[in-house]
């Protein structure tokens, strides 16, 4: 829900700001569709290989797959969704010309980065020690 509400405020945004004649026209929409469709793939292969549960519900009820997924998405990036969300807005805002949306997807890499800043250490740890406790059991 809150990501709905994210992605509509980000639209609004961009509708009420100025555009970038440079980017409104083939240009804008040409690489607005490569952005989301690169995005779109790299956030929905997550989805398919974390599953609903390991998407949405393992860190908060400690319900973690069997182990680390590190296909694809995971041999190309560490944190598909987000990367491939961020890629998803730098879409949308060459779809829109909008540089004032290019402008917020700074603050939307900085967030995405403080996240995975506190995130990877947590994930890594937990992988750990549900390998270590794998040994000790065999």
């Amino acid at each position: 829900m809150m990501g709905c509400v994210r992605d509509w405020r980000f639209n609004e945004m961009m509708a009420s700001q100025p555009k970038l004649d440079m980017l409104d026209g083939s240009l804008g929409a040409t690489l607005g569709v490569l952005f989301i469709v690169m995005g779109s793939t790299l956030v929905l292969t997550s989805f398919w290989a974390l599953g609903f549960t390991g998407t949405f519900l393992g860190d908060y009820f400690g319900i973690y797959l069997e182990e680390r997924v590190t296909g694809f998405p995971f041999n190309v990036t560490d944190n598909p969704m987000y990367w491939g969300t961020t890629m998803n807005f730098v879409g949308f805002a060459f779809w829109n010309a909008s540089p004032a949306g290019l402008m917020m997807i700074l603050l939307i890499v900085l967030m995405y980065k403080i996240i995975i800043y506190f995130e990877e250490p947590f994930t890594a740890m937990i992988y750990r020690e549900k390998a270590e406790r794998g040994k000790k059991s065999a």
